[in-house]
């Protein structure tokens, strides 16, 4: 049934929950889960705020953020393995979150998108465009928020 469940993670609670219904779903199909951690690209401009910086630190903002991004994406892939799933790939890509999620869910051909769900109710999530609201308007595939 689901072969391949795209689980959105970005370390919130929610996505925890999300991922964690994922691993159970994938256990009952034998399916694999793709754990997608999406950052943000900063363009020139704001890269350039942060010219000044400790010896330590990356050469640029995307390349921290890309960092960051693989340690969150490393960790829910644990946490994964850590619940039982025995199929588990984890991608990190950079762009708009709900763009992102959508395309990563067209090009892995994946039959279920899972992710976390701020709580917002309907009127917010309107007014604030939530990635979840914008998934669940543009995805071609199942979408469960958790």
């Amino acid at each position: 049934m689901f072969q391949k469940i795209l689980v959105p993670f970005d370390g919130s609670n929610n996505a925890e929950e999300a991922l964690a219904r994922a691993v159970e779903l994938a256990r009952l199909t034998e399916g694999e889960v793709l754990i997608l951690t999406v950052y943000r690209h900063h363009s020139m401009l704001e890269a350039s705020f942060s010219m000044v910086r400790p010896q330590d630190m990356p050469g640029n903002t995307d390349t921290a953020m890309r960092e960051y991004a693989r340690e969150v994406a490393d960790y829910a892939k644990r946490m994964a393995i850590d619940a039982g799933a025995t199929r588990v790939r984890a991608f990190v890509k950079a762009g708009q979150p709900a763009r992102t999620i959508i395309r990563m869910a067209e090009d892995k051909e994946v039959d279920l998108i899972v992710l976390g769900s701020r709580g917002l109710g309907s009127i917010e999530s309107y007014l604030l465009g939530s990635v979840s609201h914008k998934v669940t308007g543009l995805a071609r595939c199942p979408v469960l928020v958790v």
